[in-house]
């Protein structure tokens, strides 16, 4: 398999950095090839413009976009990894779904998430974040997520096998954040194909 990560943390020396490192460190060693989009190293523009609006009526997508596209089509899985921001994406990842994954490229309906005009791929959420679980499952906002992400925005991409990990007490101890790399590393080794 080849594997697409897509980062989203300005600090290279951020622990979402190393989740991803560890992530692609685990998907190597399992045998399969990979490929980083560091969108903040990289300046992705994250904004909504009229020139993605154009592409609705015929024009040509943007060379960033058609750019990343093309990252997209060599991939048989994606991983994105960036950390739980307001109880969201933040904003270059959500940019980044919105531009990249756009109508008449990744999908055309709007009545089955399940279709896809993408071929079937894995899609992984790697998500750091400081709350703990026992605190975001009481609250609902675990399965908020995986509303919104699995059974929705994911489902338009084509992605068969989803699956979220929400990296809980990212911002606790030593022990806490090592356990969590290792997560992400044999995450990355086990990483199945799409079914």
């Amino acid at each position: 398999m080849h594997v697409l990560t897509v980062l989203d943390h300005p600090n290279p020396a951020s622990f979402s950095a190393a989740v991803a490192r560890q992530f692609i460190a685990g998907v190597e060693s399992s045998g399969h090839s990979s490929e980083l989009a560091d969108l903040n190293a990289e300046g992705f523009d994250p904004r909504w413009s009229m020139a993605d609006i154009e592409v609705d009526k015929g024009s040509a997508a943007p060379a960033d976009v058609l750019n990343e596209q093309a990252r997209i089509a060599r991939a048989d899985a994606v991983c994105f990894v960036f950390p739980l921001f307001w109880w969201g994406m933040p904003a270059m990842t959500k940019g980044w779904v919105d531009r990249v994954w756009s109508w008449g490229w990744a999908y055309d309906q709007l009545d089955d998430p399940d279709k896809s005009l993408q071929r079937p791929r894995t899609g992984i959420l790697l998500v750091p974040a400081g709350a703990r679980s026992d605190e975001m499952e009481d609250a609902g906002y675990l399965a908020a997520l995986e509303t919104a992400w699995i059974k929705g925005t994911f489902g338009y991409f084509g992605f068969t096998r989803r699956r979220l990990e929400v990296l809980n007490g990212s911002t606790g101890s030593a022990a806490r954040r090592k356990a969590l790399l290792e997560k992400a590393y044999q995450t990355g080794f086990a990483l199945l194909p799409a079914k």
